[in-house]
């Protein structure tokens, strides 16, 4: 993979890990956190569209909604089961 490609998915990551972070109660985790949290949610924000039949075009801007749509997803679930 090219250089590039590594350091979108670390934006990408970041941003969406972040914004997840704000959307579910509470702040972000820390810069690695957040890019984990967010590369992850992305492949599950991928997989919930694909799965939904839901589709927000191509590029950046629909990667980052894609990616903290499925970073919502895995801290929801993350904090249920924390909780239990």
């Amino acid at each position: 993979m090219a250089t590039h490609g590594i350091l979108a998915w670390l934006v990408i990551g970041a941003v969406a890990g972040w914004l997840a972070g704000l959307l579910v109660k509470g702040g972000g985790f820390g810069l690695l956190v957040d890019i984990v949290v967010g590369i992850v949610g992305a492949f599950v924000g991928g997989w919930l569209s694909g799965a939904l039949g839901i589709s927000f075009g191509g590029g950046l801007l629909a990667s980052i909604i894609t990616a903290t749509l499925g970073a919502v997803a895995l801290l929801f679930v993350l904090r249920l089961f924390r909780r239990a």
